[in-house]
């Protein structure tokens, strides 16, 4: 195991490839023209994509530069929201929510099945690059917690043996269902709809 601090270097230079610069002259045409700037979060978030899954310096100046905004600025954005990764993280970043409302239903729970299956404590990386264990403050999904997103998807509604499973699935190569592990639609209650439905107001 590694932490995620471990065994990286920063890169000399960075710079957008021809297809991610098409997605970012399409974010920056959704602004008025002079407030190009507008657009730092979407293009921190294309360089930290194309950069595999983590933002070095180089490219948080690329964007500054690019921007025609003060590399300060672009460091301010990226240091300010956990969504961007100042250091590696596996190809798998199992970021756990541990705020309040997963606390209260059992995020530490959470935490210690992800550690477990995966054999890494909060913070470290795999060896062998695939999964990195993160915790993380309220990542919006607060009804249906506990919660924990792996990159672009969420699971909500977790127990030990569902988070368990998820991870198990992943290590496999396999798709693990997303969002509800218990099968609630969208955010409704656990024994769903109690007023605005088919049989409110028969009596």
């Amino acid at each position: 195991m590694r932490t995620q601090a471990e065994n990286f270097e920063q890169p000399n230079s960075f710079e957008f490839t021809p297809e991610v610069m098409k997605m970012a002259k399409a974010h920056i045409s959704k602004y008025p023209e002079g407030r190009q700037a507008s657009a730092v979060m979407a293009l921190l978030d294309l360089a930290q994509r194309q950069h595999d899954g983590w933002l070095p310096r180089a490219a948080m100046d690329y964007v500054a530069d690019f921007l025609g905004i003060s590399r300060i600025e672009a460091y301010e954005v990226a240091t300010f929201y956990t969504m961007y990764n100042l250091e590696p993280v596996g190809k798998n970043h199992v970021q756990v929510c541990t705020n309040l409302p997963c606390w209260l239903r059992g995020s530490d729970q959470i935490i210690e099945a992800a550690t477990r299956n995966l054999g890494i404590e909060v913070g470290e990386t795999t060896d062998d690059g695939m999964f990195t264990i993160s915790a993380m403050e309220c990542l919006g999904a607060c009804v249906n917690a506990p919660m924990m997103q792996i990159n672009d998807d969420y699971y909500e509604d977790l127990d030990e043996i569902s988070t368990e499973s998820i991870l198990t699935e992943l290590k496999l190569g396999q798709t693990p269902k997303t969002g509800s592990q218990i099968d609630r639609k969208s955010c409704e209650p656990i024994g769903g709809l109690t007023s605005l439905n088919s049989d409110a107001g028969s009596d």
